[in-house]
Protein backbone atom coordinates (compact mmCIF):
# COMPACT_ATOMS: atom_id res chain seq x y z
CA UNK A 1 0.00 0.00 0.00
CA UNK A 2 1.54 3.67 -0.82
CA UNK A 3 2.10 5.73 1.61
CA UNK A 4 0.35 9.05 2.04
CA UNK A 5 1.19 12.45 3.69
CA UNK A 6 -2.00 13.82 4.43
CA UNK A 7 -1.99 17.74 5.36
CA UNK A 8 -5.06 18.90 7.27
CA UNK A 9 -6.14 22.37 7.67
CA UNK A 10 -2.73 23.46 7.91
CA UNK A 11 -2.30 26.96 9.78
CA UNK A 12 1.50 28.60 10.20
CA UNK A 13 2.90 31.60 11.69
CA UNK A 14 6.18 33.57 11.15
CA UNK A 15 7.08 36.05 13.69
CA UNK A 16 2.88 36.25 14.33
CA UNK A 17 2.04 36.90 11.07
CA UNK A 18 -0.14 34.22 9.54
CA UNK A 19 1.42 32.81 6.25
CA UNK A 20 -0.72 29.06 5.97
CA UNK A 21 -4.31 29.76 6.36
CA UNK A 22 -6.23 26.19 6.50
CA UNK A 23 -3.70 24.51 3.97
CA UNK A 24 -5.13 21.02 2.82
CA UNK A 25 -3.25 18.54 0.55
CA UNK A 26 -2.50 14.78 0.23
CA UNK A 27 0.44 13.46 -1.56
CA UNK A 28 0.95 9.44 -2.41
CA UNK A 29 3.99 7.45 -3.81
CA UNK A 30 4.09 7.50 -7.26
CA UNK A 31 1.96 10.99 -7.70
CA UNK A 32 3.99 14.12 -9.27
CA UNK A 33 1.72 17.18 -7.95
CA UNK A 34 3.02 20.93 -8.61
CA UNK A 35 1.96 24.22 -6.23
CA UNK A 36 2.19 27.30 -8.39
CA UNK A 37 1.51 30.62 -7.08
CA UNK A 38 2.83 34.11 -6.53
CA UNK A 39 5.54 35.21 -4.20
CA UNK A 40 4.38 35.73 -0.68
CA UNK A 41 1.49 32.63 -1.06
CA UNK A 42 3.27 30.34 1.25
CA UNK A 43 4.82 27.76 -0.68
CA UNK A 44 8.22 27.75 0.78
CA UNK A 45 6.78 28.31 4.36
CA UNK A 46 4.91 24.62 3.45
CA UNK A 47 8.40 23.37 2.82
CA UNK A 48 9.83 23.99 5.54
CA UNK A 49 7.09 23.46 8.00
CA UNK A 50 7.05 20.15 6.76
CA UNK A 51 10.46 19.40 7.48
CA UNK A 52 9.88 21.20 10.78
CA UNK A 53 12.20 24.24 10.69
CA UNK A 54 12.09 26.26 14.04
CA UNK A 55 11.30 29.71 12.76
CA UNK A 56 7.46 28.53 11.10
CA UNK A 57 5.33 28.20 14.10
CA UNK A 58 2.32 26.11 13.91
CA UNK A 59 -0.75 26.86 15.20
CA UNK A 60 -3.47 24.52 14.02
CA UNK A 61 -4.25 21.31 11.88
CA UNK A 62 -2.31 18.50 11.37
CA UNK A 63 0.48 16.38 8.76
CA UNK A 64 0.03 13.10 9.05
CA UNK A 65 2.50 9.99 7.61
CA UNK A 66 2.32 6.39 7.30
CA UNK A 67 0.36 6.53 10.69
CA UNK A 68 2.50 9.17 12.79
CA UNK A 69 1.47 12.92 13.43
CA UNK A 70 4.75 14.34 11.67
CA UNK A 71 4.54 17.63 12.93
CA UNK A 72 4.90 16.10 16.57
CA UNK A 73 8.70 14.34 15.30
CA UNK A 74 12.11 16.43 15.32
CA UNK A 75 13.52 16.78 11.72
CA UNK A 76 16.04 14.13 12.00
CA UNK A 77 13.26 11.83 12.62
CA UNK A 78 11.13 12.99 9.83
CA UNK A 79 13.98 12.56 7.44
CA UNK A 80 13.96 8.65 9.09
CA UNK A 81 10.80 8.93 8.14
CA UNK A 82 10.92 8.82 4.58
CA UNK A 83 10.53 13.20 4.05
CA UNK A 84 13.21 15.13 1.83
CA UNK A 85 13.59 18.41 1.00
CA UNK A 86 15.43 19.99 -1.59
CA UNK A 87 16.55 23.47 -1.15
CA UNK A 88 15.88 26.03 -2.95
CA UNK A 89 19.20 27.65 -2.04
CA UNK A 90 21.36 24.87 -0.88
CA UNK A 91 24.16 26.00 1.75
CA UNK A 92 27.68 25.92 0.92
CA UNK A 93 30.16 24.30 3.62
CA UNK A 94 33.88 24.99 2.44
CA UNK A 95 36.61 21.80 3.41
CA UNK A 96 33.36 19.19 3.41
CA UNK A 97 33.08 17.18 0.14
CA UNK A 98 29.66 16.27 -1.11
CA UNK A 99 30.63 12.45 -0.54
CA UNK A 100 31.41 12.57 2.77
CA UNK A 101 28.51 14.65 3.25
CA UNK A 102 26.29 12.14 1.82
CA UNK A 103 27.94 9.12 4.06
CA UNK A 104 26.83 11.06 7.12
CA UNK A 105 23.67 11.92 5.35
CA UNK A 106 22.29 8.39 4.55
CA UNK A 107 24.02 6.82 7.88
CA UNK A 108 22.02 9.40 9.87
CA UNK A 109 18.81 8.88 7.77
CA UNK A 110 18.97 4.69 6.73
CA UNK A 111 20.50 3.66 9.94
CA UNK A 112 18.49 2.60 12.66
CA UNK A 113 18.50 2.86 16.68
CA UNK A 114 18.99 -0.25 18.53
CA UNK A 115 18.56 0.27 22.77
CA UNK A 116 19.24 3.86 22.38
CA UNK A 117 22.40 3.10 20.39
CA UNK A 118 22.51 4.03 16.26
CA UNK A 119 23.37 0.86 14.52
CA UNK A 120 26.66 1.30 12.14
CA UNK A 121 26.52 3.06 8.78
CA UNK A 122 27.16 0.99 5.30
CA UNK A 123 30.81 0.03 5.09
CA UNK A 124 32.64 2.09 2.71
CA UNK A 125 32.74 -0.37 0.12
CA UNK A 126 28.96 -0.44 -0.21
CA UNK A 127 28.49 3.27 -0.03
CA UNK A 128 30.96 3.87 -2.55
CA UNK A 129 28.95 1.18 -4.78
CA UNK A 130 26.01 2.96 -4.12
CA UNK A 131 27.33 6.74 -4.71
CA UNK A 132 28.66 5.15 -8.05
CA UNK A 133 25.52 3.50 -9.04
CA UNK A 134 22.85 6.82 -8.36
CA UNK A 135 25.83 9.10 -9.78
CA UNK A 136 25.49 7.12 -13.15
CA UNK A 137 22.62 6.95 -13.16
CA UNK A 138 22.02 10.94 -12.97
CA UNK A 139 24.82 10.91 -15.70
CA UNK A 140 27.15 12.88 -13.02
CA UNK A 141 31.00 12.64 -13.46
CA UNK A 142 32.23 10.66 -10.58
CA UNK A 143 34.83 13.54 -9.85
CA UNK A 144 31.79 15.67 -8.52
CA UNK A 145 31.64 13.88 -5.50
CA UNK A 146 35.15 14.94 -4.34
CA UNK A 147 34.45 18.39 -4.88
CA UNK A 148 33.53 20.53 -1.62
CA UNK A 149 29.73 20.90 -0.72
CA UNK A 150 28.40 23.47 -3.14
CA UNK A 151 31.92 25.29 -2.79
CA UNK A 152 31.86 27.46 -6.44
CA UNK A 153 29.42 25.35 -7.36
CA UNK A 154 26.84 27.58 -10.16
CA UNK A 155 23.44 27.27 -9.94
CA UNK A 156 22.56 24.54 -11.50
CA UNK A 157 25.62 22.46 -9.66
CA UNK A 158 23.89 22.74 -6.26
CA UNK A 159 20.19 21.68 -7.34
CA UNK A 160 22.00 18.50 -9.45
CA UNK A 161 24.01 17.66 -5.83
CA UNK A 162 20.61 18.01 -3.60
CA UNK A 163 18.92 15.91 -6.45
CA UNK A 164 22.02 13.19 -6.02
CA UNK A 165 20.80 13.26 -2.01
CA UNK A 166 17.67 12.89 -2.48
CA UNK A 167 18.99 9.46 -4.94
CA UNK A 168 21.03 8.24 -1.97
CA UNK A 169 18.58 9.19 0.93
CA UNK A 170 15.62 7.39 -1.30
CA UNK A 171 12.79 9.24 0.22
CA UNK A 172 8.84 8.34 -0.33
CA UNK A 173 7.69 12.00 -0.38
CA UNK A 174 10.38 14.75 -1.34
CA UNK A 175 9.60 18.32 -1.82
CA UNK A 176 11.34 20.13 -4.11
CA UNK A 177 11.29 23.85 -3.01
CA UNK A 178 11.59 25.98 -6.59
CA UNK A 179 14.11 23.63 -7.72
CA UNK A 180 13.88 25.75 -10.97
CA UNK A 181 15.05 29.08 -9.25
CA UNK A 182 18.42 30.47 -11.13
CA UNK A 183 19.09 27.96 -13.63
CA UNK A 184 19.15 28.52 -17.13
CA UNK A 185 17.52 26.37 -20.18
CA UNK A 186 20.06 24.05 -20.31
CA UNK A 187 20.34 23.60 -16.33
CA UNK A 188 17.24 22.94 -15.84
CA UNK A 189 17.14 20.27 -18.01
CA UNK A 190 20.05 18.58 -16.82
CA UNK A 191 18.04 19.10 -13.14
CA UNK A 192 14.90 17.97 -14.65
CA UNK A 193 15.77 14.31 -16.35
CA UNK A 194 17.65 13.59 -13.13
CA UNK A 195 14.65 14.04 -11.02
CA UNK A 196 12.66 11.69 -13.94
CA UNK A 197 15.20 9.11 -13.37
CA UNK A 198 14.17 8.98 -9.88
CA UNK A 199 10.41 9.36 -9.72
CA UNK A 200 8.08 6.15 -10.02
CA UNK A 201 5.52 4.33 -7.90
CA UNK A 202 8.01 4.59 -4.80
CA UNK A 203 8.42 8.33 -4.52
CA UNK A 204 5.48 11.25 -4.27
CA UNK A 205 7.00 14.24 -5.46
CA UNK A 206 5.70 17.93 -4.41
CA UNK A 207 7.19 20.50 -7.18
CA UNK A 208 6.71 24.23 -5.53
CA UNK A 209 7.33 26.28 -8.52
CA UNK A 210 6.37 29.81 -9.59
CA UNK A 211 6.61 29.01 -13.10
CA UNK A 212 5.34 26.09 -15.43
CA UNK A 213 8.51 25.70 -17.56
CA UNK A 214 9.83 23.05 -15.35
CA UNK A 215 6.31 21.20 -15.58
CA UNK A 216 7.38 20.65 -19.31
CA UNK A 217 9.97 18.41 -18.25
CA UNK A 218 8.55 17.16 -15.09
CA UNK A 219 4.93 16.01 -15.86
CA UNK A 220 2.90 16.52 -12.80
CA UNK A 221 -0.82 14.43 -12.54
CA UNK A 222 -1.93 17.24 -10.64
CA UNK A 223 -1.61 21.05 -10.59
CA UNK A 224 -2.38 23.38 -7.20
CA UNK A 225 -2.61 26.93 -7.26
CA UNK A 226 -1.85 28.71 -3.78
CA UNK A 227 -2.72 32.31 -2.80
CA UNK A 228 -2.50 33.59 0.72
CA UNK A 229 -1.89 30.64 2.58
CA UNK A 230 -4.50 28.14 0.66
CA UNK A 231 -4.97 25.92 -2.65
CA UNK A 232 -7.56 27.92 -4.35
CA UNK A 233 -8.00 25.30 -7.37
CA UNK A 234 -6.59 22.03 -8.51
CA UNK A 235 -6.45 20.73 -11.84
CA UNK A 236 -4.29 18.71 -14.20
CA UNK A 237 -1.40 19.61 -16.51
CA UNK A 238 -3.73 22.15 -18.45
CA UNK A 239 -4.00 24.56 -15.28
CA UNK A 240 -0.06 25.30 -15.11
CA UNK A 241 -0.69 26.19 -19.05
CA UNK A 242 -3.25 28.47 -18.42
CA UNK A 243 -1.62 30.31 -15.44
CA UNK A 244 1.70 30.79 -17.77
CA UNK A 245 -0.92 32.22 -20.02
CA UNK A 246 -3.40 34.44 -17.78
CA UNK A 247 -1.53 34.31 -14.49
CA UNK A 248 -2.93 34.04 -11.30
CA UNK A 249 -4.79 37.56 -11.69
CA UNK A 250 -7.96 35.46 -11.39
CA UNK A 251 -6.99 34.18 -8.62
CA UNK A 252 -5.73 36.41 -6.57
CA UNK A 253 -8.34 38.74 -4.23
CA UNK A 254 -8.74 42.53 -5.02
Amino acid sequence: MASALTISDLRVQVEGKPILKGFNLEVKQGEVHAIMGPNGSGKSTLAYTLMGHPKYEVVGGEVLFKGQRLLELSPDERARLGIFLAFQYPVTIPGLSLANFLRTAVDAVKGSKTNGSRRPGLPVAEFRRLLNEKMELLQMDKSFARRYLNEGFSGGEKKRAEILQMAMLEPEIAVLDETDSGLDIDALRVVSQGVNALAGPDVGLLIITHYQRILNYIKPQFVHVMVQGQIVASGGPELALQLEVEGYNRYVKK
